[in-house]
């Protein structure tokens, strides 16, 4: 397919998002739910999110520190679990991932309609009093969403990993490769630590974000 094409087909693709996003603001809009209603319920969910994706992380660290005690037995079982603990921490990457995306769709458009609602204020009182509320909520929103894209972050060398420790032992069911294992364990244990840090930080800004709204 020609870079044109693809460069075709990716604009259609965020049309297409842009516009479903319209639509599904408009009609919760009907209902009574504003763009703010919308954002907390999605920073509640991302925090979730994260919760989720720290524990599974936690587990995942736990059982391949349980392969340093290795000393004889099935090691396709190893594998297996150790495969398992990848898979869902792909997923609740994935999930935490989407959510951001989701985060950020609906803030853009919350604040680009708090920007045009401005200039129909005929009382410059009110309207300064509105733009200042608008700059602090983007303040706390611009520290929340930097904190959950560098835990996000944090994610990848410790997926990146998982991978390898994972498809390693896929290819060299041995001795050989638990040994290789147990090596990397102390590295990724740090990687680890240092990922529940960012993710607890990033809990801890949806948290403070989401009291400051009520």
């Amino acid at each position: 397919m020609s870079s044109l094409r693809l460069k075709i087909f990716a604009l259609l693709a965020i049309t297409i998002a842009v516009g479903c996003s319209s639509i599904e603001y408009a009609l919760k809009e009907s209902l009574g739910i504003e763009k703010r209603d919308i954002l907390a319920a999605r920073i509640e969910d991302g925090r979730d999110d994260q919760q989720a994706a720290k524990e599974q992380f936690k587990s995942a660290l736990a059982a391949f520190k349980s392969v340093v005690a290795f000393d004889g037995g099935d090691l396709e079982a190893v594998y297996n679990t150790l495969s398992d603990e990848l898979d869902d921490s792909e997923a609740r990457a994935a999930d935490v991932r989407d959510r951001i995306v989701a985060i950020e769709d609906v803030a853009a458009a919350l604040f680009d309609e708090w920007e045009s609602d401005l200039e129909t204020f005929t009382d410059s009182g009110r309207r300064a009093a509105s733009q200042s509320m608008l700059s602090d909520t983007r303040g706390r929103y611009n520290g929340l969403i930097t904190a959950m894209k560098k835990a996000e972050a944090a994610m990848d060398p410790v997926l990146g990993e998982f991978r390898e420790q994972v498809l390693f032992l896929k290819h060299s069911l041995n001795a050989q490769a638990i040994s290789e294992l147990q090596s990397s364990v102390i590295e990724i244990e740090s990687d680890v630590a240092r990922l529940v840090e960012d993710m607890e930080a990033s809990i801890a800004e949806a948290e403070s974000f989401l009291s400051s709204a009520t």
